[in-house]
């Protein structure tokens, strides 16, 4: 069992370069079996999501081969299989995007029900099903799996309107779409960088998608995709972590490979806080010298705040002076990480979608269990500003979603470090 010991109250100083974005790259990596061809993919990540993504790909038939260490490339051209590995595929939110790949360029898909997170609120796949349901494929659950088969195998154009704002959906639709028949329409998309990052992988592969970045996107479809070479986006949730640990645990940093359009909706609260944000091509400085100010946020679809940086923000505010309040309109309930904050010292009420956040002199070091990748991300933030030593437990979460976390901080001055325990079960003779 692996835990992150880290000592508090330092400023943190220093450079540190942005990996590529998560949220595209296991979008991305599925999509791969929708090319009849070889895809040279750069920029992935080295996080658990895209190992498993990876794993899922081999274990289907598709060849992968490492360039190095932020490259791959991959061949589909020979898939024995649409049933993913169930134990696999149960352990990452993102299996569910094979149901639209393979369901795209194969007719028909087994993938097993999504993992991943589960911070305390129904994460409902309906919106995915209505839309392959309206290309054509049954979609049935069996067994722990999700069925998906198209008529004769083929899939045809739909309009489909989106009842709710979903990423996932819009990226599953776009993929089972791209190769069915005709002129496909979804309406009330998602706008998020990554939705875009997929569409111009899609089309850089010959697909031909149009309006990714608004709430509707247009989808001709295609008779194949050919290989080619696709750069992932920069992490903007990675991103806005490490300018918030800036934020609470002061200093000044420069967070490199981004782009800062994408980082508007975040640099803006920052700024509200009182936090320093400069501009550069494809940088942020961020400095924070003075006290934190309270501010109101309200997690929205994009442009708006990104329900994914929420228990990162929610600790910045709880060393802000006065009162913030934070509302959840996203997911139903993202605050399980309140009761490890309180732990720390923090002062916050949560009533129902709203916390309410006291700001306080100062965290203090405490024993603390991350429940969720952002969670864990938003616990390293606090512990980083407390006064004394953290333990964080349960960091596989964290190393779902961010690339070498522990060494990127050390290289900002953060007194953290990765330590292996006795597993407890181990030493209680269980298991």
């Amino acid at each position: 069992m692996t835990k992150y010991i880290v000592k508090g109250g330092k400023p943190l100083c220093g450079e540190v370069e942005i990996s590529g974005a998560k949220n595209a790259a296991v979008a991305i990596i599925p999509a791969a079996l929708l090319v009849d061809g070889v895809c040279r993919i750069e920029n992935v990540p080295q996080i658990s999501d895209v190992s498993l993504c990876l794993n899922i790909l081999e274990q289907l038939g598709a060849g992968v081969r490492s360039i190095n260490r932020h490259t791959v490339e991959l061949d589909c051209r020979h898939i024995h299989s649409t049933r993913t590995p169930y134990d696999m595929a149960r352990r990452i939110r993102a299996s569910s995007y094979f149901i639209g790949a393979l369901l795209g360029r194969f007719g028909q898909a087994e993938v097993a029900m999504p993992g991943g997170c589960n911070f305390g609120g129904v994460r409902p796949i309906d919106q995915h099903v209505k839309g392959f349901t309206a290309l054509g494929a049954q979609v049935t659950v069996e067994g722990g799996f999700i069925r998906a088969i198209s008529q004769n195998g083929c899939l045809h154009n739909a309009n489909i309107y989106l009842d709710v704002v979903s990423v996932g959906a819009t990226m599953n639709i776009m993929m089972a779409a791209v190769l069915a028949e005709g002129n496909t329409v979804i309406e009330n998309a998602a706008k998020e960088p990554h939705v875009v990052d997929l569409a111009n992988f899609l089309n850089s592969m010959g697909a031909n998608v149009r309006g990714a970045g608004t709430d509707t996107i247009k989808i001709h479809g295609v008779e194949r995709l050919s290989g080619g070479n696709y750069a992932i986006i920069p992490d903007q949730i990675e991103a806005g972590t490490y300018m918030a640990a800036a934020a609470a645990a002061g200093g000044q940093i420069l967070v490199k490979n981004i782009i800062p359009k994408h980082m508007d909706c975040i640099t803006a609260k920052l700024q509200e806080c009182g936090v320093v944000v400069e501009e550069h091509e494809d940088t942020l400085l961020v400095r924070r010298t003075d006290p934190l100010h309270k501010t109101n946020i309200k997690t929205l679809p994009y442009p708006g705040f990104p329900t994914d940086m929420q228990p990162q923000i929610t600790t910045v505010l709880s060393l802000a002076q006065g009162i913030s309040l934070v509302t959840e309109s996203v997911w139903g309930n993202r605050y399980r990480y309140v009761d490890e904050l309180r732990r720390m010292g923090a002062s916050i009420q949560v009533d129902d979608k709203t916390a309410i956040v006291e700001g306080v002199d100062h965290l203090s070091g405490a024993p603390v269990q991350a429940s969720d990748l952002r969670a864990g991300a938003a616990l390293v933030i606090a512990a980083l500003a407390a006064h004394g030593e953290s333990e964080i437990s349960c960091v596989h979460y964290i190393e779902r979603g961010y690339e070498n976390i522990v060494a990127k901080l050390q290289t900002l001055g953060a007194d953290i470090r990765a330590v292996e325990f006795p597993d407890e079960g181990e030493e209680l003779g269980i298991g």
